[in-house]
C-alpha cells in the first residue's frame, strides 16, 4: 500500500475531532480536501475506513490504519524536533493520547503529567476503568495506558507501576446507623453502596468475601473519582476508597481494619523508538514509585 503521511494526518484528524469540518480546522485546509485525502486513504488501503456518521468511527479496519498514523506521526514529530525541522519548530509539543482511570488521574498521575508537560508534551487523556484501558491500545485509541492487565497487548510493553489500595470505608454517623455490629450480610443487604459507574464491582467483590451471596443494596452512582470520595465523606454510603484519596482530617472509618484489595497497576505502551514516549514513560515509572505499593 501506498498511504501519503498527508491522507494518515487526515484520518487521525477525523477520528479525533469527530467531524470532516473539524479536522479540516485541525490542519488548516478545506474539507474538501480532507474528503478527498480520506477517499484516496481507501483507495490505497482497498476498503472503507471511516462511517461516515456524526461524530465519525473507524471501521476496525481503519483502527488498523489509525494506529500506523498515530505511529508515524509520533516518530516523525520526534524526528523533526531533534533536526530542528523550520516548518515543525523544535517546541512544538507532541501529542500523546493516554488511557488512565480515575482514581489514578486524581491522585498521583497528573503530576507526573505536569512534569512531562514542561519538556514539551502535550496529552489527551481517556479516562477509563484499569480493567478496560487495554481495549483502547488495542484498537490504537492511544499509545499507552495504566492497566490492571500484566499481559502485554500486542505490539507493546508492559512494566509494574505497583499497586493502589482500597479500603471499604464510611464515615461515623453512617457507620453507626448501619454497621454498628459490624459488617455482615445482614448490614451489607440494606446499607447503601457507593459504585463509580455500572463497571464498578469492587464493593460487590467485597460484599461476597463477607456473605457468599449475591446481595442487592440501595447504591448511589457517582462517575467522579473526587465526587465518589466527597459522597463517603458526606454519609450517602460506603464505599471502597483508596488510601492515597485520604485525607489528614478525615474522620473517615474502614467498615473493617483487615478486609482491602490492593490493585496492582501496569505501564503499557507501543514498541516504538520514541524519546518522548520514553520520557512520559520514566516520568510515570519514578511518580508510580514514590506513591504506590
Amino acid at each position: 500500500m501506498d498511504l501519503q503521511l498527508d491522507q494518515l494526518r487526515a484520518l487521525d484528524a477525523v477520528i479525533s475531532e469527530g467531524t470532516f469540518e473539524a479536522a479540516a480546522r485541525r490542519l488548516n485546509v478545506t474539507p474538501s480536501a480532507i474528503s478527498q485525502r480520506i477517499k484516496a486513504l481507501e483507495d490505497a488501503a482497498g476498503r472503507i475506513l471511516v462511517q461516515r456518521t456524526k461524530p465519525v468511527q473507524p471501521t476496525d479496519s481503519g483502527l488498523t490504519v489509525l494506529r500506523l498514523a498515530r505511529q508515524i506521526q509520533l516518530l516523525s514529530g520526534d524526528t523533526a524536533r531533534e533536526l530542528g525541522d523550520a516548518h515543525q519548530p523544535t517546541d512544538r509539543p507532541v501529542s500523546i493520547p493516554i488511557a488512565v482511570n480515575a482514581d489514578s488521574l486524581q491522585t498521583w498521575v497528573m503530576p507526573a503529567l505536569g512534569r512531562a508537560a514542561a519538556h514539551g508534551v502535550c496529552f489527551e487523556i481517556h479516562r477509563e476503568d484499569e480493567e478496560h484501558t487495554t481495549r483502547l491500545l488495542r484498537d490504537g485509541t492511544v499509545m499507552a495506558a495504566i492497566t490492571s492487565t500484566a499481559t502485554a497487548v500486542q505490539g507493546c510493553s508492559v512494566r509494574r507501576l505497583g499497586a493502589m489500595r482500597y479500603r471499604p470505608t464510611a464515615n461515623p454517623e453512617f457507620m453507626r446507623t448501619w454497621f454498628a455490629l459490624g459488617a455482615s450480610a445482614k448490614s451489607f443487604a440494606v446499607a447503601p453502596v457507593i459504585l463509580f459507574d455500572r463497571k464498578d464491582d469492587m464493593q460487590f467483590r467485597l460484599i461476597r468475601q463477607y456473605t457468599r451471596k449475591p446481595l442487592n443494596p440501595p447504591r448511589h452512582y457517582i462517575p467522579s473519582s473526587a465526587g465518589f470520595a466527597d459522597a463517603i465523606r458526606l454519609g450517602l454510603g460506603w464505599g471502597m476508597m483508596p488510601d492515597l484519596q485520604l485525607r489528614p482530617d478525615d474522620a473517615l472509618i474502614p467498615l473493617d481494619d483487615k478486609a482491602f484489595f490492593d490493585i496492582p497497576l501496569y505501564w503499557q505502551q507501543w514498541k516504538l523508538d520514541s524519546p518522548a514516549l520514553t520520557m512520559v514513560a520514566e516520568t510515570i515509572a519514578a511518580a508510580a514509585t514514590a506513591a504506590l505499593r
